[in-house]
């Protein structure tokens, strides 16, 4: 698994409402180097008040490792043509680390907001992805262009505005879906699929992967490689006080997905057509206030995460152990022994304190000790866990360093909070006599 955060750091708010953390551009580039830093594997940025490709560019100059992508720019509203060279031209200054996210957008945006006639999306954005390798081939091997379909005729490319070959040609396409038309077209022509954050993993199991097998099977091809890019929704505070704003604002956000009807099938998946329904009509009555009540608590836990940062690491890792169906996820004993093997140190935590994992060290101003649990959670299942333990307070620059020594070891951090995403342990900060321990950090598999 390649584990993936947005801009800004640790964003989790809904967006419908003035931003609690408000990207600023000034700071992409540093932002993309600590994500490098600590271990991130990409970097993608949205289409909403800052243009995806100037925000990347900013990103693949201050990076050399990290995968950069749009999640997801709109398609419809350039020609494939203009789409073409934005993409060619990240992938040469990311020297092959660029992934082309598109999205189709709704009918009410395309007409009103961009000034584009609405078509059928699926056939269209099948239709503009071809068009956009189309024009790639020609520029890498000297293909002549001569593309004709429904929506675009292409047929003239002379030297001047040429692109040339250049060293990584093969630029990964992911398509933004929800229903199952768009999912069918991915797995005909793209080489990923990134559902909408209302799917659910049942949903995206049990409705999107078959279509995405059904459109690969239609096209002649496997699915080799093929990646899905999940988006999940997490509601994540330091206090449930601070909680309270969170969860109300997840709330708003599933009221408003219900209301559009594009996404009205995810509903329906868990027997919520009723509510979409009713979502709809006050939105069209424009009763936004009244929409959050629409989604009670049962609703809520069913497409949204929710804790405190102690809470949230081991809830998300108790959903994911359910969903794969297992008592403990797999490799565990492995990352035991990756653990006990980092006798040296390998990264600077700060200040010329050298991270060792062995027993209790005293390292610089670092005290670190490395403990193996076992422990019993509330339906009786026996869980492993490795925890690292730092009896000191540590600033929030040398926590990142920490976390970045932690990540050699199978750890990484995940979306610049406390809290990550998961797979065989954790690791756990000691405030100094506290005897309670806060998560720092899980690996996702």
């Amino acid at each position: 698994m390649r584990l993936e955060t947005l801009l800004p750091l640790g964003k989790v708010d809904p967006g419908l409402r003035a931003p609690e953390i408000p990207l600023d551009i000034w700071s992409v580039a540093r932002d993309a180097a600590l994500l490098e830093e600590i271990g991130y594997g990409g970097l993608v940025v949205e289409e909403t008040k800052d243009d995806p490709f100037t925000l990347l560019a900013l990103a693949a100059q201050a990076t050399t490792r990290l995968r950069l992508g749009t999640s997801v720019t709109i398609a419809f509203p350039r020609s494939p043509t203009v789409m073409a060279l934005s993409a060619w031209t990240l992938q040469k200054l990311s020297r092959g680390r660029f992934t082309l996210g598109l999205g189709t957008q709704v009918r009410g945006h395309i007409q009103r907001r961009y000034g584009v006639t609405w078509h059928p999306p699926a056939p269209w954005m099948r239709e503009y992805t071809q068009a956009v390798r189309a024009v790639w081939d020609c520029w890498q091997n000297g293909t002549r262009l001569d593309f004709a379909g429904e929506h675009y005729q292409l047929s003239l490319m002379v030297p001047l505005f040429n692109a040339g070959p250049i060293e990584h040609p093969d630029i990964p396409i992911h398509l933004a879906a929800v229903n199952t038309g768009l999912c069918t077209v991915a797995g005909e022509v793209a080489d990923g699929v990134r559902p909408h954050p209302v799917c659910t993993p049942s949903y995206i199991r049990s409705v999107m992967l078959p279509a995405v097998r059904r459109g690969a099977q239609k096209s002649g091809r496997g699915l080799e490689g093929f990646r899905v890019a999940m988006k999940p929704l997490v509601a994540s505070a330091p206090t449930p006080e601070a909680l309270v704003p969170k969860v109300r604002d997840a709330r708003a956000r599933i009221a408003f997905y219900a209301s559009t009807p594009g996404y009205a099938m995810a509903f329906e998946h868990h027997g919520l057509g009723d509510l979409a329904a009713a979502a709809q009509q006050l939105s069209k009555a424009q009763r936004w206030e009244e929409l959050p009540a629409l989604i009670d608590d049962e609703v809520l836990h069913e497409f949204v995460t929710v804790g405190t940062y102690d809470e949230i690491g081991g809830k998300l890792l108790r959903l994911l152990i359910r969903r794969r169906g297992a008592r403990r996820l797999p490799q565990h004993d492995q990352m035991i022994q990756r653990l006990r093997g980092l006798r040296q140190p390998r990264v600077d935590a700060g200040d010329g304190a050298a991270l060792v994992m062995d027993g209790e060290h005293e390292v610089g101003r670092l005290r670190l000790a490395l403990v193996e649990e076992t422990h019993e959670d509330e339906d009786h299942e026996l869980h492993r866990r490795v925890v690292v333990v730092v009896e000191e307070d540590l600033e929030e620059r040398r926590l990142l360093h920490l976390l970045a020594a932690l990540r050699d070891g199978g750890f990484f951090f995940a979306e610049g909070l406390v809290y990550g995403l998961l797979l065989k342990a954790d690791v756990v900060a000691m405030e100094p006599g506290s005897g309670e321990g806060q998560a720092i950090g899980r690996r996702g598999s």
